[in-house]
């Protein structure tokens, strides 16, 4: 009797937590968001130190032997955006992230990175961009894959120029404009 009072209750607390697992998750009316959509461009440049003794990129992991195109090279950044093409311009925010050479026969990145705002009315919101970067392309258009604070529920693209290179140090300045849809 008692066995089958113990497997009573045992199948009783199951169905009460499967019933109650269901309730996480339910669908919502968009047209709950009271706010209007709107396209927002941005132009910040990116500032990528490789050299001197506070580097805003590390190399995490190397390229593989006889890589000319750094394929399967690793850098964290934590690079400054500015307002303007020289370094000390005024920064508006962080490309925090990392980029990795991911082609084999080109000079091609995959670029994880979200652009953290601390300056104005963007101040504590960011912006994601996760894209294919062929550095040596005039132009190199990466998606935004989503934002938080003002850009919440973002999409978008961004569009990537080198306006500075050093070939000997790798460090960088790039233009990125991004246009960005959101609420």
């Amino acid at each position: 009797m008692s066995k089958l009072i113990l497997i009573l209750a045992a199948q009783i607390l199951l169905l009460a937590a499967v019933a109650s697992a269901g309730n996480f998750a339910r669908t919502m009316n968009p047209k709950r968001i009271q706010k209007k959509e709107k396209l927002t461009h941005l132009r910040v440049y990116w500032h990528d130190i490789l050299s001197g003794r506070n580097p805003s990129s590390i190399m995490i992991h190397p390229a593989v032997a006889n890589s000319s195109t750094s394929f399967g090279s690793i850098r964290m950044m934590d690079n400054a955006l500015t307002s303007d093409v020289p370094i000390n311009s005024t920064v508006v925010g962080q490309a925090q992230g990392f980029y990795a050479g991911a082609a084999q026969r080109e000079l091609g990145f995959l670029m994880a990175m979200n652009f953290a705002f601390k300056a104005g009315k963007y101040n504590g919101s960011t912006i994601t961009i996760l894209g294919r970067n062929t550095v040596f392309s005039k132009v190199r258009e990466m998606p935004v894959v989503g934002g938080s604070g003002v850009f919440r529920f973002a999409r978008g693209y961004v569009e990537a120029r080198t306006m500075w290179f050093d070939q000997k140090s790798g460090d960088a300045t790039v233009e990125y404009n991004c246009y960005v849809m959101h609420y």
